[in-house]
């Protein structure tokens, strides 16, 4: 995943070196040495994340931390605040300025690009939803707030040292009163209501291993959205390597730090809530007049602003964006075999499917018929053709009951796959994928087919 990184230093040698690093994993780099150049930094570009140091002269960290926060146009910019310090006065005044995360001096390269990462993505959620919000302002529909209170959040500890487990439990009790304790991940099962927002794993716990339990959580259709955090030793680390590999967002070390423990646990948790945000408000609960009301995805209309907003903020950050068009094959066959319901229930049954493999920060609509559309962010034509492929097996492999009959059915869909490039208008991208498609349904549907 792509992002515009800011890095604050008064110091450049600490500068070029947190430059070469990003820049090597190309990620974007701008680079300011004081706190005003920052502030300036920020009201001219678009940045994703902050790398601000604490101890720069005139305005320290702490306070362009706290400007940044208040300016409604930045505060919703994830912060990470790069220290030397060990004081834990330092780490409160740091959250108390709004930071995010933290990062000690010397720089551990495993620490810094697993933070990157999962600001990064908290950040796309964030502008998608902002962005959604907007629409949704200008539709007259519902328009979500962005709130920063985690006291109802439920956490989940699965930790077998039952003094360490307390002295977590005790930290988070400051940010939630719902925290529970498991000693064995056997004891999942047993939740029952208690869907936690984030579960974090000790590496230490003796009765299973960490990894097979990240795994095992993922595969839980309630746990599905559910963040992961492992509590891990420095003889762990390569464990927590292999985990973020498998989908683990973030870890902390122990000795377990107070500061940092709460800083991440809620950095974690406003990114589930963001995404939650966009699931249930904004997918299920938005007003009717953005919705097709057969499918519940989003309809024509919202889909043609949200194209060209999601299309102009390409234009000034160069992120790519690119759009699957698909219809099923044979659909009117169909409507003509079973009847209009029956096609209105393979619609229904496709939209859910859809809904269900796709981020949340992708935008799914029904564009016409039986043509859906999807509009998918910050991901390029080569990496989105495997999604579409496997987007084409999982249609394939679906079965469709169709009401008043005993049997189940089987479609496929034929998808169009375009990428926007500068230059193009909204019209001439949407274009190519519809070409793409065409070309899909002539030379044998069932297929990907890209735009040239």
């Amino acid at each position: 995943m792509t992002a515009t990184i800011l890095v604050v230093d008064d110091l450049e040698p600490n500068v070029k070196l947190l430059e070469a690093k990003l820049l090597a994993e190309y990620y974007t780099v701008f680079t300011a040495s004081n706190g005003v150049a920052a502030l300036e930094m920020l009201a001219q570009n678009r940045i994703d994340i902050v790398l601000l140091d604490v101890m720069m002269p005139g305005m320290d960290g702490f306070e362009t931390c706290r400007k940044i926060k208040q300016n409604p146009e930045t505060t919703h910019i994830p912060v990470v605040m790069v220290t030397a310090l060990s004081d834990i006065e330092d780490r409160v005044k740091g959250l108390e300025a709004g930071a995010d995360e933290f990062l000690t001096k010397p720089i551990n390269d495993t620490a810094l690009f697993v933070r990157v990462k999962s600001l990064a993505r908290m950040k796309t959620v964030i502008d998608e939803l902002k962005l959604r919000n907007n629409i949704n302002a200008e539709l007259g529909a519902t328009v979500v707030e962005l709130k920063d209170d985690f006291s109802e959040s439920k956490i989940l500890l699965l930790d077998d040292d039952l003094v360490q487990a307390k002295n977590i439990k005790d930290n988070l009790s400051e940010i939630s009163s719902q925290v529970k304790v498991l000693t064995s991940p056997n004891e999942v099962d047993s939740l029952g209501a208690f869907i936690p927002d984030i579960v974090i794993i000790s590496c230490q716990i003796s009765t299973a291993d960490p990894l097979r339990v990240a795994v095992m959580l993922r595969t839980k259709p309630v746990l599905k959205h559910s963040a992961v955090m492992m509590l891990a030793e420095e003889e762990d680390i390569a464990i927590v390597i292999k985990g973020m590999e498998l989908g683990v967002n973030d870890y902390f070390m122990y000795p377990v730090d107070k500061s940092e423990l709460k800083a991440r646990v809620k950095t974690q948790l406003r990114r589930k809530r963001y995404q939650d945000d966009l699931r249930a408000e904004l997918e299920e609960s938005v007003d009717l007049s953005t919705k097709d009301g057969l499918t519940g995805v989003f309809n024509r209309r919202y889909f043609d602003i949200h194209v060209r907003q999601i299309v102009e903020k390409s234009k000034e950050t160069n992120k790519p964006v690119c759009i699957m068009m698909f219809d099923v094959d044979h659909f009117k066959q169909v409507n003509d075999t079973y009847g209009h319901p029956a096609g209105d229930a393979v619609l229904k049954t496709l939209a859910s499917t859809l809904k269900s493999s796709f981020r949340v920060t992708d935008l799914i609509a029904r564009y016409g018929g039986e043509e859906f559309i999807v509009l998918l962010n910050n991901i390029d034509l080569q990496n989105c053709l495997p999604v579409a492929e496997k987007t084409r097996s999982l249609i394939e492999g679906t079965e469709f009951t169709i009401p008043a009959q005993v049997s189940v059915i089987h479609k496929t869909i034929s998808i169009g796959v375009a990428e926007y490039h500068q230059g193009d208008t909204v019209e001439e991208f949407i274009s190519k994928a519809d070409k793409a498609l065409y070309e899909a349904k002539e030379t044998g549907r069932n297929k990907v087919v890209a735009s040239k």
